[in-house]
C-alpha cells in the first residue's frame, strides 16, 4: 500500500507564492510519474501538472503553465509543486497522485489513470 501525504497548503495573497509537498510512505513512487490535481468547490477535479518518473520532463495544464513547477526528489520519495504568481482562481484542494503505469513514457491527465492519491491540502488565494 502506498500512502501519499500532502503538506504546505495555506492562505496566500494574490501574486504570492506557495510550495506544497507530497511525501510517499514507500519508495514505490520512484518508478512512476507523479501528478498534481486540484478541485475547487463545485467543480470537477482537474489536472495541474505532472513529472516523469525520471524527473527529466514535466507537463502542465495551460492555466498554470509558466507559473507552476513540478519537481521531485526520489531519494526523499517526495514530489513538490511550486506555485508562483498565484491567482484567486487557483484556490482549491490540491492532490498528488501516482500514475498507475510503471515507467510510463507518456503523460496522463485523467484521474482514472492514477491509482494512489493523497488526502489533499487546501490552498486559498485571497484577492
Amino acid at each position: 500500500q502506498v500512502q501519499l501525504v500532502e503538506s504546505g497548503g495555506g492562505l496566500v495573497q494574490a501574486g504570492g507564492s506557495l510550495r506544497v509537498s507530497c511525501a510517499a510512505s514507500r519508495r514505490t513512487v520512484s518508478n512512476y510519474a507523479m501528478a498534481w490535481f486540484r478541485q475547487a468547490p463545485g467543480k470537477e477535479r482537474e489536472f495541474v501538472g505532472a513529472i516523469m518518473w525520471s524527473g527529466d520532463n514535466t507537463y502542465y495544464a495551460s492555466s498554470v503553465k509558466g507559473r507552476f513547477t513540478v519537481s521531485r526528489d526520489n531519494a526523499k520519495n517526495t514530489v513538490y509543486l511550486q506555485m508562483n504568481s498565484l491567482k484567486p482562481e487557483d484556490t482549491a484542494v490540491y492532490y498528488c497522485a501516482r500514475d498507475s503505469t510503471y515507467r510510463s513514457s507518456y503523460f496522463h491527465t485523467r484521474s482514472y489513470e492514477y491509482d494512489y492519491w493523497g488526502q489533499g491540502t487546501q490552498v486559498t488565494v485571497s484577492s
